[in-house]
């Protein structure tokens, strides 16, 4: 493939994942209103998770290290109705059809794509776990 049709496939990938940053953002909204599902959650500890997303290609060590502070504290909730893994479902359906469509779209590999949403989203529920925590005082 010609460097320009390269591009131009990096473009339109680009391109398929601004077009979904709403429907991150509101997934990881939805995912932090429900107070009930997860404990007293520290902006680092969120920030730790965002790290990780960072420094890995596998959305499995992300659903691990997610699934590790479920059995460290309650921070993140315990068991099926947990933010842990209401944020682990988020990753495995709607995040990865998202990335599937944008790719199949582009005739692309979906899993850099994938990585790539999953990263926004959770970078987007650090702001709004600050926003949560720190957005209301006075």
């Amino acid at each position: 493939m010609s460097d320009f049709s390269e591009q131009q496939k990096l473009l339109k990938i680009q391109k398929g994942i601004r077009q979904v940053e709403d429907d991150l953002v509101k997934w990881i909204q939805d995912a932090l209103d429900n107070k009930q599902s997860y404990g007293d959650l520290e902006e680092s500890q969120f920030r730790n998770l965002v790290r990780i997303s960072d420094t890995t290609d596998s959305a499995e060590v992300i659903k691990n290290f997610l699934r590790y502070q479920v059995g460290r504290d309650k921070k993140w909730g315990k068991g099926k109705g947990s933010l842990a893994e209401k944020i682990v479902e988020d990753i495995d359906t709607n995040i990865k059809k998202t990335a599937e469509d944008i790719a199949k779209s582009c005739q692309a590999d979906y899993k850099p794509i994938w990585l790539e949403l999953i990263r926004r989203y959770l970078g987007y529920g650090a702001r709004y776990l600050k926003f949560l925590r720190d957005g209301n005082k006075n």
